[in-house]
């Protein structure tokens, strides 16, 4: 009977020191800042629209959004578009932040299966 009390009280306190042990989540709460400032564009700057095929995207989520998101980000783009049923980028900027190398630097640094093709200045956008 002696023996019985023991194990009894040995799985007692094995069960309650497991209870303690346990880790329970820890719930903090992060301010973020969400930036809703629009890009300012200059007034006064001579605005081009460029558009270049795009070889090498998969699929529209993620690739043509990608480097459409990736050229809209640039100092001086007013507007960036890329289609990809088309594979085509449409993008408006500012002659004098942006040239044609750094567009096509931009999209190669998105991911290495990217090709930029037959970039021409456009007087408008294609349909």
């Amino acid at each position: 009977m002696r023996a019985i009390k023991y194990i009894l009280g040995v799985c007692l306190v094995t069960l309650i020191m497991s209870c303690k042990n346990e880790k329970q989540p820890e719930v903090k709460t992060v301010d973020v800042e969400v930036s809703t400032a629009k890009k300012e564009l200059d007034p006064n700057a001579t605005y081009a629209k460029a558009e270049f095929t795009v070889k090498g995207m998969t699929c529209a989520m993620g690739c043509a959004a990608t480097i459409e998101k990736k050229i809209a980000k640039m100092e001086g783009v007013k507007f960036a578009k890329v289609d990809f049923e088309k594979e085509l980028a449409m993008v408006e900027y500012d002659e004098a932040k942006v040239n044609a190398n750094a567009l096509e630097n931009t999209v190669t640094s998105v991911a290495n299966i990217y090709k930029v093709v037959d970039m021409k200045t456009v007087e408008v956008f294609s349909k």
